[in-house]
């Protein structure tokens, strides 16, 4: 029987749907193994269920020979802080805490004890490649061809623990042996390795004086100690979960930081926004350097191409030649996922655009309109007058038969979606996720990399359309190698004077940054305004949207339309405030619904 005055925690279950934490007496049995974070066995509704202590010692809701005790201790669970750092995810993200506190946890059972050993280790500061200024939130603009893991290595922190979060699994297995061989110990902690060697790593991790190595769930790697945060690519989409709440490493990596006064690093060829506007400091190599370590960039302006050449021009064809001339590769790159169909004027062959916001316009139902502003386009050619505005729309499978001909002797494979490997190839033409599967042979290096249609990545209708546009031009980069290794980007477009090609060109992507900055802070998009997309099941969307139309006052909701609203504030705060005080369950009731706070395509 449990006595009167046993201690009381607050468990949060890990029970879908309920994002409510119960009062559980603590048996005396069990009070050296119960701490904040630890996960634990209790009875709920009549079932057992996991769940974690939230807090300790606190004031039952209910009188305390009602309040039912804990069954058992599960496994040692997430510190306290990052309990916290998971509770403020849930906030900002408006995602269920159990989903944060689930990807902060080991996979397997761990002995719950009490606080671990902490090691302890100095080493003496290491020499960077160039010169970076002191400061507690640092970007380094670092070119894409050029190896950087010197540079991340002296990064780290001369005491205490580091996390360094990268996107890519070979270049964190490059960077864990380098840092080994420097004499710090390195744990390696991604969301691919087997639950085993992810429970290890996080056990590991606990004793603090360590180097984490991983993925974005390294950003909640259980280390007490932690000094630096160092990012790799803060724009690489593999850092955002895909699944609702669709969290951010490095959102995360910032409020992880600020809370425990760590130095947070971004290297980056083209940091993104939102780490240049939090940034204290911005450094980049010289100029030489930065220039060096971009590919070579070459522009067809496909104005200049004879009518009916489509999309296949001579200085492609040259360039495919003399790629696989001397054994090379190449790769096309040619995204078709649905969005808006470009419209050229067949007069002077230029794009048709917004009168109002310069982005791409497309056709309606109802006429031409822009996907952007909502404004309904004329039926003209903003340009020259011309009336003559006709679609533009080639598909994948197609561009493969063009390129076959172009190259009647090489073997061109059109890549599909999925994860399969891909067949031997010489030329391969998919959307750019080809970027990230073609394999590295030293053999048959890739000598080029093509983007077929570069306009519909400039002209998407997205606030984020630039970056993300640079950001294909950085990964075609590393894929080709910097100006003096022989490969080539080669870029279609309507438009060669487009910031993003000019910044790619110049291997100087600061003024783009800048532009990119004050546009966004004069529209008051992220980071200088709040925004949220509403999706799912129309019924549930357009009850979600009632609800948030009744009680909120300084957030603007846009729809919804077909099953889609978007929301808007003035900051990210008020945002994540309206969100988290609306009550969104009976809209659940009415189907599915996602709400994606910060959206990436929008």
């Amino acid at each position: 029987m449990i006595k009167v005055d046993a201690r009381v925690c607050r468990v949060l279950p890990d029970v879908p749907a309920i994002d409510r934490a119960f009062d559980y007496l603590v048996p005396a049995e069990m009070r050296d193994d119960v701490h904040i974070g630890t996960i634990v066995r209790v009875p709920l509704h009549g079932r057992r269920v996991r769940g974690w202590a939230l807090g300790l010692d606190v004031e039952p809701a209910t009188t305390r020979d009602r309040t039912l005790p804990l069954i058992a201790v599960v496994s040692a669970g997430p510190p306290a802080d990052v309990v916290d750092l998971a509770e403020w995810a849930a906030w900002r993200w408006a995602g269920p805490r159990a989903a944060f506190l689930r990807a902060a946890s080991p996979p397997n059972n761990l002995r719950a004890t009490g606080a671990p050993e902490v090691h302890a280790a100095v080493f003496p500061p290491q020499a960077t490649p160039m010169a970076v200024p002191d400061g507690a939130r640092r970007v380094v603009r670092w070119p894409p061809a050029r190896e950087r893991n010197e540079l991340v290595g002296a990064l780290a922190a001369s005491e205490g623990s580091t996390i360094v979060i990268a996107a890519s699994a070979a270049e964190s297995r490059a960077l864990a042996t380098l840092l080994e061989a420097e004499g710090r110990h390195v744990v390696m902690l991604r969301g691919d390795q087997s639950a085993a060697d992810r429970t290890a790593a996080w056990d590991d991790a606990r004793h603090g004086a360590c180097v984490v190595v991983g993925g974005r769930i390294a950003i909640f790697a259980p280390v007490p100690d932690l000094h630096a945060v160092v990012v790799l690519d803060d724009l690489d989409e593999a850092l955002e979960e895909e699944r609702a709440p669709s969290w951010h490493a490095f959102d995360l990596a910032v409020e992880r930081t600020r809370r425990c006064g760590a130095r947070l690093d971004v290297v980056s060829p083209a940091p993104g926004a939102q780490a240049v506007a939090v940034a204290d400091v911005i450094a980049g190599p010289e100029a030489r350097i930065e220039r060096d370590g971009w590919a070579r960039l070459e522009v067809v302006d496909l104005r200049s191409e004879p009518p009916g050449s489509t999309f296949m021009s001579t200085g492609l064809a040259d360039a495919l030649h003399r790629a696989l001339a001397d054994g090379g590769r190449a790769l096309c790159v040619l995204n078709r996922r649905g969005r808006a169909r470009l419209l050229v004027c067949q007069k002077c062959g230029e794009l048709a655009r917004c009168e109002r916001c310069e982005a791409a316009v497309q056709e309606g139902a109802g006429g031409h309109e822009c996907p952007r502003c909502g404004d309904r386009a004329k039926g003209f050619c903003t340009h020259c007058g011309a009336a003559s505005l006709r679609p533009r729309k080639l598909g994948v499978v197609r561009v493969r038969e063009h390129l076959a001909a172009l190259v009647p002797r090489a073997n061109v494979v059109a890549v599909e979606t999925g994860s399969a490997p891909l067949p031997a190839f010489d030329v391969a033409i998919g959307t750019e996720a080809v970027l990230h599967r073609a394999p590295r042979d030293p053999q048959h290096p890739i000598r080029l990399v093509a983007f077929i249609d570069l306009d519909q990545e400039l002209l998407a209708p997205r606030y984020r359309a630039e970056e993300q546009a640079l950001w294909l031009l950085v990964r075609a980069s590393r894929c080709v190698g910097g100006r003096g290794d022989g490969g080539v980007v080669l870029v279609q477009t309507r438009m060669p004077a487009h910031p993003v090609v000019t910044a790619a060109s110049d291997g100087d992507p600061a003024p783009l940054l800048e532009t990119d900055l004050a546009r966004r802070r004069a529209l008051h998009y992220p980071p200088f305004g709040g925004m949220a997309e509403l999706s799912g099941d129309a019924t549930a969307v357009d009850a979600a949207c009632a609800e948030l139309q009744r009680h909120l006052t300084t957030v603007t909701v846009l729809g919804p339309t077909n099953g889609l609203a978007l929301l808007r504030a003035p900051t990210v705060d008020e945002l994540c405030d309206a969100l988290a005080t609306a009550n969104l369950g009976p809209a659940r009731t009415q189907g599915r619904l996602r709400v994606d706070v910060d959206p990436r395509r929008v």
